[in-house]
């Protein structure tokens, strides 16, 4: 049964092959034998999943039917679940149990999906490989010496290890996609505000966005399904109809205007990864799909905005973690300095000490200008080149990351070359657009992924796109030896 995507899990169901509890105790006895070696779940939630998972088949026995009834996720462990450890990676929520349920938790347990446990995930979700963890690094089940991706990497390593079907995301500079790439994962970042973040613990506001992960452009389907939709609860949202995801996924690709951008294929794209998104760039046109060569001029400035604008955002969110309301406390405070520095000192992570000094110092009296406000005009810039872009194209395809996964530690005493893993992404993010990464082939017997944009709203389109090269190539169905 683990073998099984979402899609058959809701037929199987549906036909009565099997129960959700049996398949929640599959799954749960999975686990217990196989995360030890991945680490890619923080807490599990044995009694609620078995509780939802019979109240799913009730449910069913009832007459009431849906994709998710019964369908067993995770959830990234920065959604916020009533009751249970939401620690967002972090000694500073090491201890925290949520009084409440962030609205994807809600809606997805409102569909019926049963919640196995919240997954490890980089601290605060700053990093692009699963090493920042309080609770340790994920292992890629491709290699258990090499990173899953981050910060979503959690989900991304249990998804690809056949622990369960499928899982929530987050996505604020490519951590979604990322992951999916380096996993053999299909992974969708939704357009800013299609996802609502209230109950999502924030890192960087403007960039942030939940959205699932799974082994097929179907599965992804039908869990952004569950997600999406207006939450009056998030200022950031956006009351735009839902349209039916699966209903989209076999429209005809013939006439689809691909654009290639020649700023993708630079000196830093290993060339092997470059060779696989051609051959799946020729595998679309077979399709019938059109090619052709754009450009992206502002992309080279992209990295440098968004390592301006991410840690300014998180230095102001994160000023709510200073031992006082909730989260971690130091030991016998001698006065409120000493409290606010040593519970602060303490609980955060190198990483996210980093991320919070230079996003201070961008938003100092006398660097706001030159650094902050500077990097908001060069969004707008990154913004605009997509716009003309999809004038003349209906989507984008490149590289999703310009390496496969890398070595546990290779990259953690130059934090730079960890951020430029990120250059393919974080312009989706920028511009608030949807994508989406895809497998596209394997080198060195690590994953590859092949990234996708559209115009915002357009989730459907990626979908569609994503689920016709599945349907006519198998590197989503490949399996890490051992899982």
């Amino acid at each position: 049964m683990h073998q099984l995507t979402l899609a058959e899990i809701a037929r199987g169901l549906a036909d009565k092959k099997f129960s959700s509890e049996e398949l929640t105790k599959t799954l749960l006895a999975r686990i217990a034998q196989l995360d030890p070696q991945l680490n890619s779940f923080i807490s599990l939630t044995e009694d609620l999943a078995l509780q939802q998972a019979k109240a799913a088949d009730a449910r069913r026995a009832n007459g009431e039917s849906g994709a998710l009834l019964g369908a067993p996720i995770a959830h990234k462990d920065l959604f916020c679940t009533q009751g249970i450890r939401t620690s967002c990676g972090s000694k500073m929520l090491d201890n925290f149990k949520a009084p409440y349920d962030a609205t994807v938790v809600a809606k997805l347990a409102a569909a019926g999906a049963v919640t196995l446990g919240k997954t490890n995930m980089d601290e605060f979700a700053m990093g692009s490989a699963n090493e920042s963890s309080y609770y340790g690094a994920v292992k890629n089940p491709w290699n258990l010496e090499h990173v899953p991706g981050g910060s979503s990497g959690g989900s991304a390593a249990a998804v690809a290890a056949r622990l369960l079907p499928a899982a929530t995301g987050t996505d604020t500079g490519g951590s979604i996609r990322q992951p999916a790439a380096l996993t053999n994962l299909t992974g969708l970042k939704p357009t800013y505000g299609r996802v609502s973040r209230w109950g999502m613990i924030a890192y960087a506001s403007s960039l942030d966005q939940g959205g699932p992960l799974a082994r097929t452009a179907e599965d992804c389907a039908i869990l952004l399904q569950g997600m999406a939709g207006f939450d009056p609860q998030d200022s950031t949202s956006i009351d735009e109809p839902v349209p039916d995801y699966s209903a989209s996924l076999n429209g005809s690709l013939q006439g689809l205007r691909i654009g290639v951008p020649k700023e993708y294929f630079s000196a830093g794209l290993d060339p092997r990864i470059a060779d696989l998104v051609m051959a799946s760039v020729e595998a679309l046109k077979k399709l019938g799909a059109v090619v052709k060569e754009i450009s992206l001029p502002n992309m080279q400035h992209a990295i440098p905005a968004y390592y301006v604008i991410a840690p300014a955002e998180a230095s102001s969110n994160l000023s709510r973690f200073d031992g006082v309301r909730f989260g971690y406390r130091c030991e016998d405070p001698k006065n409120l300095e000493d409290l606010y520095k040593r519970s602060r000192g303490e609980g955060f992570g190198p990483e996210v000490q980093r991320r919070i000094m230079v996003g201070a110092y961008a938003l100092s009296a006398g660097y706001y200008d030159a650094y902050y406000l500077k990097a908001q005009k060069i969004r707008r810039l990154i913004k605009n080149d997509f716009m003309a872009a999809f004038n003349e194209v209906d989507i984008i395809l490149g590289p999703t990351t310009p390496n496969p996964a890398w070595k546990l530690g290779a990259k953690n005493s130059d934090p730079v070359a960890a951020y430029l893993e990120d250059v393919y992404t974080i312009t989706a993010n920028l511009a608030g657009l949807p994508g989406l990464s895809m497998p596209a082939g394997f080198v060195d017997g690590l994953p590859v992924g092949v990234q996708l944009l559209a115009p915002y709203f357009q989730e459907g389109r990626l979908l569609n796109v994503a689920h016709q090269y599945q349907l006519n190539t198998d590197w989503h169905t490949r399996t890490p030896t051992g899982f």
